[in-house]
């Protein structure tokens, strides 16, 4: 993952001039608003947690899960000024208090051991291997002993239609680096970082594949 003013970073929906129209895609496409409240229900937020929203993009999750619960201190860092300007808009019109940092997903200016939760939500697959290696390490660091981290992000096809399905998303957002996500290497991504009871709990069918949400620990 290259930084925001590098030819090859890759933004959301792979372009540059797509990102104001972020919301509308992923709203039309990927049944955000069912696989990211299962994805909250899962993480299990309770009141007093740090939340990490790693690669907040437009803020939808980071706002969803500090309306669910009210008492966490939700974090969302992304690497894009520009996504991060309309994230802030977003919780303000909301009216929630969201923190937005800017950062690398494998260079977060946070402290070990500072959070309880990490979420993220559709971001891994725009990686090389090399940063998802990175990243997952970087998770790994900041969460605090018996944390959890959930995922939600393309994974291996259900079926023929979903794999097809899901070539669209791969001519946007690159062959290479959504590979990983179908050939189902999220699994071992996370457990080389150390974490432990690695699985994926559901999947949903998209109009663009198959989503699929993962869970992990780190060891007391």
């Amino acid at each position: 993952m290259k930084h925001p003013s590098e030819p090859n970073y890759v933004p959301a929906l792979g372009y540059h001039w797509l990102t104001p129209y972020y919301d509308a895609v992923i709203g039309a496409t990927t049944r955000e608003r069912s696989f990211k409240l299962a994805l909250i229900k899962q993480a299990r937020f309770a009141p007093g947690h740090k939340v990490l929203d790693l690669a907040s993009g437009t803020g939808t999750l980071a706002i969803w899960i500090k309306q669910h619960e009210p008492q966490a201190h939700v974090i969302g860092v992304d690497g894009d000024p520009s996504i991060l300007s309309l994230a802030t808009n977003k919780a303000q019109e909301a009216r929630v208090s969201v923190q937005f940092d800017q950062a690398m997903s494998y260079s977060l200016p946070y402290l070990d051991k500072q959070f309880d939760r990490a979420v993220s939500s559709l971001f891994f697959h725009h990686l090389s291997w090399a940063d998802k290696e990175r990243t997952a390490r970087e998770l790994f660091r900041v969460l605090k002993p018996g944390a959890e981290l959930h995922v939600a992000d393309w994974g291996s096809a259900d079926n023929p239609l979903m794999r097809s399905m899901f070539l669209l998303v791969q001519v946007l957002d690159g062959f290479k680096n959504t590979q990983d996500n179908v050939s189902g290497k999220l699994i071992p991504l996370f457990e080389d970082a150390g974490f432990i009871d690695v699985r994926q709990r559901q999947t949903f069918s998209t109009l663009v594949g198959t989503m699929a949400l993962y869970s992990a620990a780190k060891s007391v």
